[in-house]
């Protein structure tokens, strides 16, 4: 889950807030692009660190799976009720 204590959210606001305005002015059609490299060469330096061996790839394609599991919930999942509601439902009830 993202989220994690409000003291270490402060110690990454500053670094986060850098790279999303670098990520959003690129052009529209890079955008999936520079945010798949940015996420790469993340994990990049954390396998550089930590080694690469199973647990810690195992580990951050758990991140990656849970983010995109957080990602439906929060902001596609809604998205999607809303737009049953305006357009009305494909499935019968």
């Amino acid at each position: 889950m993202p989220y994690i204590a409000q003291d270490k959210r402060a110690l990454l606001e500053h670094s986060l807030a850098s790279l999303s305005a670098r990520v959003i002015v690129e052009e529209r059609s890079s955008q999936a692009g520079v945010l798949n490299y940015c996420i790469s060469a993340l994990f990049n330096e954390v396998l550089n660190t930590n080694g690469v061996n199973y647990r810690n790839i195992n580990e951050l394609i758990g991140v990656l799976e849970c983010a995109k599991l957080e990602l439906y919930r929060r902001v596609a999942s809604p998205y999607e009720d809303e737009k049953i509601q305006s357009n009305g439902d494909v499935f019968n009830e």
